[in-house]
C-alpha cells in the first residue's frame, strides 16, 4: 500500500528496540520536518505501549499509518491474533472527545470500505486520551464488522486488548499481507477535488476496477486531443458522456487542473452554470489549502477562483472586452443545462444591460473560444437526463450552434450522445447535418462511482422512472443488501433511519423537489434559503449542517454533490398514478396539471437527480395526506407509495 507506515515491525521486537531508535525512525520517515511536539508525542506513546503490549509479542505494530484518500494517518495500527485494532493517540487530553470518536471511525470506515484486507476483518477503534479516567467499554460489534469505538487512557491499553481478544477471535492476517493489499477509494467529489489540488493523481483517489479505468482512460483521450490541437493549430470540441456519479465532474476537473500550466501558455478553467457545486468546491479547496500550506483563507479562495468559476463570470469578462480569454482549454461542467437563446437574451437585458443579445448559451460560448487565432479546446461534460430548469437548452443547441456556425471545429462525441437520455427524441445526423465528427467510445463514463456500494443504482433509477417496473424489481434485489433503500410513511422514523446508519464524519441530509410545496404541512419548508456550502461544508453540529435532517436541500443544491445517506421527501409533484407518472405544480389552492413535455422532463429529472445523490443509502419518505386537504388528498400519494412498494422496497 502506498505510503505504508513511519515504523513496522512485530511487537516482540517493537520492545526491545531502543526508544530513540524507534523515534528516529519516526523521524527520518518525517524528513525531520518533527515539531517538538510532536516528537514529545510520539516519545510519550512509545512508552506508553512499550508497557500495555508486553503480554501481546505475537502481534504486529505500525506507526503513522497513512490513509491514502483521506491524507490523514493511524497514529498505531495493531493486528493481534488476525483482529486489527487502530488506536488514536491524545498525549495529555482528559477527556473523551466525540470528535476523536469520529477521527478514528472515519479510519476504520475507510479500511472496511476501501481496502481489501479489510474489508472481511474485524476492526476495533480505539481511542486514547492518556490523561482521561477508567472508562467502562462495551464491545459492541455492527453487522459490517467494525466495533463501536473504545475508550482507554494510558493505563488500561493492555487490558481492553485483552478483553477484545478474549470475545473475538479471527484467522491469521500477516502485517505485510495487509499493507500490500489493495487499496482502491472512491472519494467524494469534495474529497476528490482536494486530492487533485494537492497534485494527486486520477488513479490515486480513484477504485482500480472497470470505473477508475473508464475515468482514466478519459482524461487520456481528452489530454491527447488537446496535445493534438496545439500540435495542429486545429480547435475542438468533446463531449464526455456519463451515467450520474460516474466521474464526470471529476474528470473535469483533473483536466483543468493538468492543463493549468501558466508557463506554458495553457490556462484552462473549469466552468459551471452551477452555483452552488461551484461555490462549495471553491471553500473546500480554499480551507483545505489554508490548512495545509500556511497560507490565509482570502488567498487560497483567490487561487481557487483562478480555475473553478461560475459560467457568468466567464460571460462578463468577455461582454467587457472583444480579446480572446486568458485560458485555452475550457471545460464546461452540465453542459446540458446551457440556456437557449430565449433564455439568455433575457438574461443579459434584465442583469447586464445588453438589450440586443441573440445567442444562445452555447453559441456565446463556442464564439469566445473561437477569438483564439491558434488553437483551443472546449471540454463539454454531460450529464443524462439531468435538465432540471426551464431555458436549459440541451445538447442540441451545441451542435446546431456547431452546424451553423463553427464549420473549422472538430468535434469528438461520445458513443452514447445517441441515447435518448442525451439527447431526447433529437437525431445526431440531423441534429449536425453534413458535419463531420469523430465518435470516441472512451468519452463515455458508464460506471457510478459515487454510489460505491452499488454500481446499479443509476440503473435502478432509471428504470424505476421510466416506469420499467420489472427491470426495478431485479435491480433493486440486486443492490439492496449493499446499498440501502427503504421506504416509508412516518417522517420521524425516517430521520431515525437515516441517524442510526450514520458513523463518524459521515454527512446525511434531507433532499426534496423545488415543486415539493405541500411538505410544509409535515414541517418541510422547501423555499427556506440556504446557503449550500454551510449545508455541505459546516461541522455536523453546526445548525445550518445538512446533518441537522431540518432543511431539505433540492435539485438546485446538490447537482454534481453527494451526500452518505439521504432522506428523500416525495411530495405530490410527481405522483404515480393510473399505471404510470404524472406532473403537477402546486398554485396557491390547488395543483395544477404540467402539461407540456418540457416541463414534465425538468420534473422527472430533479427527482433522477435528488434519488442519486446518497452514496450509501436512502430513505424516501412518502407523507399520507389529507382527505380535509385538497392540496394533500391521500390519493396524491398512495400511487407512488404503492407503486415504490411494488418494486420490493423495503417497509420500515
Amino acid at each position: 500500500m502506498m505510503g505504508r507506515a513511519y515504523y513496522l515491525g512485530s511487537i516482540s521486537s517493537f520492545l526491545t528496540e531502543e526508544e530513540d531508535h524507534i523515534l528516529g525512525r519516526l523521524m527520518i520517515e518525517d524528513s525531520f520536518r518533527t515539531e517538538d511536539i510532536q516528537k514529545n508525542a510520539w516519545r510519550a506513546e512509545i512508552q506508553v505501549l512499550k508497557e500495555q503490549l508486553a503480554s501481546f509479542p505475537d502481534g504486529e505494530i505500525a506507526f503513522e499509518f497513512t490513509i491514502p484518500r483521506m491524507g490523514h494517518r493511524v497514529d498505531v495500527v495493531l493486528i493481534i491474533q488476525g483482529i486489527i485494532f487502530l488506536l488514536e493517540f491524545k498525549v495529555g487530553d482528559d477527556t473523551y472527545a466525540k470528535s476523536t470518536k469520529d477521527q478514528v471511525m472515519d479510519y476504520a470506515l475507510d479500511l472496511k470500505y476501501f481496502h481489501e484486507a479489510s474489508r472481511d476483518r474485524t476492526i476495533v477503534p480505539i481511542i486514547v486520551p492518556t490523561e482521561a479516567a477508567d472508562q467502562a467499554n462495551t464491545l459492541a460489534l455492527m453487522e459490517d464488522g467494525i466495533a463501536q469505538v473504545l475508550c482507554c487512557n494510558r493505563h488500561n491499553i493492555g487490558g481492553v486488548l485483552r478483553q477484545v481478544l478474549s470475545q473475538m477471535h479471527a484467522a491469521p492476517l500477516p502485517m505485510d499481507a495487509w499493507l500490500d493489499a489493495r487499496y482502491a477509494p472512491t472519494p467524494t467529489i469534495i474529497e476528490a477535488a482536494q486530492a487533485l489540488y494537492r497534485a494527486h493523481s486520477v488513479r490515486d483517489i480513484s477504485r482500480s476496477d472497470a470505473g477508475a479505468e473508464n475515468l482514466t482512460v478519459t482524461t487520456a483521450a481528452i489530454n491527447q486531443i488537446i496535445d493534438e490541437c496545439k500540435a495542429r493549430h486545429k480547435k475542438a470540441i468533446c463531449f464526455i458522456t456519463g451515467v450520474p456519479g460516474a466521474g464526470k465532474t471529476l474528470a473535469g476537473l483533473n483536466i483543468a487542473n493538468a492543463r493549468h500550466q501558466f508557463n506554458e501558455d495553457e490556462h484552462a478553467v473549469f466552468l459551471s452554470g452551477n452555483g452552488p457545486l461551484v461555490a462549495v468546491l471553491q471553500e473546500a479547496l480554499a480551507r483545505d489549502r489554508a490548512a495545509t500550506h500556511n497560507v490565509t483563507k482570502e488567498q487560497a479562495r483567490r487561487e481557487t477562483k483562478s480555475f473553478i468559476q461560475v459560467i457568468h463570470k466567464f460571460h462578463d469578462e468577455a461582454l467587457s472586452s472583444l480579446r480572446p480569454p486568458i485560458e485555452k482549454v475550457a471545460i464546461f461542467d452540465e453542459a446540458q443545462r446551457a440556456w437557449d437563446a430565449d433564455a439568455l437574451m433575457k438574461f443579459m437585458k434584465r442583469k447586464k444591460g445588453v438589450p440586443d443579445f441573440h445567442q444562445s448559451e452555447p453559441e456565446f460560448l463556442i464564439s469566445i473560444m473561437d477569438r483564439h487565432a491558434d488553437w483551443a479546446v472546449i471540454v463539454c461534460l454531460i450529464g443524462g437526463g439531468q435538465e432540471i430548469n426551464t431555458g436549459e437548452a440541451g445538447i442540441a443547441e451545441w451542435l446546431h450552434a456547431l452546424r451553423e456556425q463553427y464549420p473549422d471545429w472538430e468535434i469528438h462525441l461520445s458513443d452514447r450522445m445517441t441515447d435518448s437520455e442525451y439527447v431526447g427524441s433529437s437525431d445526431i445526423q440531423r441534429l449536425l447535418g453534413d458535419r463531420a465528427y469523430r465518435v470516441v467510445s472512451s468519452l463515455h463514463l458508464g460506471v457510478s462511482l459515487r454510489s460505491f456500494r452499488s454500481e446499479r443504482l443509476a440503473d435502478f433509477v432509471k428504470a424505476l422512472l421510466d416506469e420499467d417496473a420489472a427491470a426495478a424489481r431485479e435491480l433493486y434485489a440486486a443492490l439492496y443488501l449493499n446499498y440501502p433503500i427503504v421506504l416509508t410513511r412516518d417522517l420521524a422514523c425516517a430521520k431515525a433511519w437515516v441517524r442510526n446508519k450514520v458513523r463518524g464524519t459521515e454527512r446525511p441530509g434531507m433532499l426534496a423537489s423545488s415543486k415539493a410545496k405541500r411538505l410544509r404541512s409535515v414541517g418541510i419548508w422547501v423555499n427556506v434559503q440556504r446557503a449550500p456550502v454551510a449545508w455541505f461544508l459546516n461541522d455536523p453540529a453546526n445548525a445550518d449542517a445538512s446533518c441537522f435532517l431540518e432543511v431539505p436541500a433540492t435539485e438546485f443544491e446538490v447537482q454534481g454533490l453527494e451526500i452518505d445517506y439521504g432522506l428523500l421527501a416525495w411530495d405530490a409533484d410527481l405522483r404515480y398514478c393510473d399505471g404510470g407518472f404524472d406532473y403537477f405544480d402546486c398554485r396557491g389552492a390547488r395543483w395544477m396539471h404540467v402539461n407540456k413535455e418540457q416541463g414534465q422532463r425538468y420534473l422527472k429529472n430533479a427527482y433522477r437527480v435528488l434519488l442519486t445523490r446518497a452514496r450509501q443509502g436512502l430513505v424516501i419518505f412518502v407523507p399520507e395526506g389529507d382527505p380535509d386537504d385538497e392540496t394533500r388528498r391521500p390519493e396524491y400519494y398512495d400511487g407512488t407509495y404503492a407503486y415504490l412498494k411494488s418494486l420490493g422496497l423495503q417497509e420500515i
